[in-house]
């Protein structure tokens, strides 16, 4: 089994979700008390929200890179960000370390490509939604990725993952704000709805929506768990 790395944090609330789908999904192919070799390093969330909002993006770099360092000096054989967001340096952090980088969209467009979906609702972070490294590489697998219209509807979903969700809270009103929004992509043509923020699955599932969700703290976490059981390249 290889050893992963997780760089978590972003929030801790997610991050446990990560340490309990992995931790499972490794004792379902293997069973007895089989369970994943990990080591996590959680970094201050703060921080991380703060280089972000202020468009800070060298500093969230170095946060990330050094988490990675570290990992990897603990031996740490693959990197997995544990947030969305964190991939907007996952480009630059591949040429400053000697690890493979388990992608959450790489990961994400694969489980997309299977279900024979081609245009997406991208739920997510501010930065997720409007920034051009989650979209492109979604487009790179040939799938059309559409986000929330307004600039209301961005903030709104910014602001619950930063106030609410992060901190682990879940309101009913914030959860059906989420659906009309969903609601909205969905009349626009899209086929499925990208949960493109490891929190957004704290309030939102397949239950709750009419086309396939695509949950992707659970599919990224099923990838390190491949990998970790040498399914994927390493």
């Amino acid at each position: 089994m290889k050893k992963l790395g997780l760089v978590g944090g972003m929030s801790w609330v997610s991050t446990v979700d990560y340490y309990r789908f992995i931790n499972e999904g490794i004792n379902a192919k293997l069973g007895g008390l089989n369970y994943a070799e990990c080591i996590i390093y959680s970094v201050n969330f703060n921080a991380f929200v703060s280089n972000n909002m202020a468009g800070k993006w060298d500093e969230t770099f170095q946060i990330v890179l050094s988490a990675s360092q570290h990992l990897e000096k603990a031996g740490a054989e693959a990197i997995v960000l544990c947030a969305n967001t964190a991939h907007a340096v996952a480009d630059r952090l591949e040429k400053e370390i000697d690890l493979p980088i388990i992608h959450i969209v790489t990961a994400t467009a694969a489980a997309i490509k299977r279900a024979g979906l081609r245009k997406v609702g991208l739920l997510g972070t501010k930065f997720t939604m409007e920034m051009d490294f989650y979209k492109d590489k979604l487009t790179s697998y040939g799938i059309e990725p559409i986000i929330p219209a307004s600039q209301e509807s961005r903030d709104f979903i910014q602001n619950t993952l930063k106030d609410e969700l992060g901190k682990g809270i879940v309101l009913e009103k914030t959860k059906q704000g989420y659906l009309a929004i969903i609601d909205e992509l969905i009349a626009e043509g899209a086929e499925g709805i990208i949960l493109g923020c490891t929190e957004i699955p704290l309030i939102i599932s397949q239950d709750d929506v009419a086309v396939p969700v695509f949950d992707t703290t659970r599919i990224h976490s099923e990838a390190a768990v491949a990998f970790a059981l040498s399914e994927l390249p390493g």
